[in-house]
């Protein structure tokens, strides 16, 4: 039973690796996106002049648009997505103590010897 166990846990979280690598892309790709456009915006000279707020991000649309969709993107779980594989990894570890196993990154059982002997 332990290695079949084993097997499907190894299973599940080597098949969330490539999901989570796109995640990960997707994520870090908007935050490039919204860190370039903040400079972009930051360093406009017309930033500084008495432009409304509001006026000052219609004139930079790249930076509104790449802020709308970060905020999006976390708003629907992306933070979540990103680390998939570590949090099944976790709450499989704190199942796993009561029973004096414990599992890795990758879904190994680690057998821990018994308390007392």
């Amino acid at each position: 039973d332990l290695k079949a166990f084993e097997r499907r846990l190894t299973e599940v979280i080597s098949q969330l690796q490539p999901i989570t690598v796109r995640w990960r892309f997707v994520l870090l790709l908007t935050a490039v996106c919204t860190i370039a456009g903040a400079l972009n915006w930051l360093m406009d000279p017309e930033t500084f002049k008495v432009v409304s707020f509001f006026d000052s991000l219609l004139n930079h649309l790249f930076f509104t648009s790449s802020s709308i969709c970060l905020i999006i993107l976390f708003l629907l779980g992306i933070h979540k997505r990103v680390v998939a594989p570590s949090i099944i990894a976790s709450r499989c570890r704190s199942v796993l103590a009561d029973y004096n196993m414990s599992c890795d990154d990758t879904g190994k059982l680690i057998l821990r010897p018994r308390p007392g002997t």
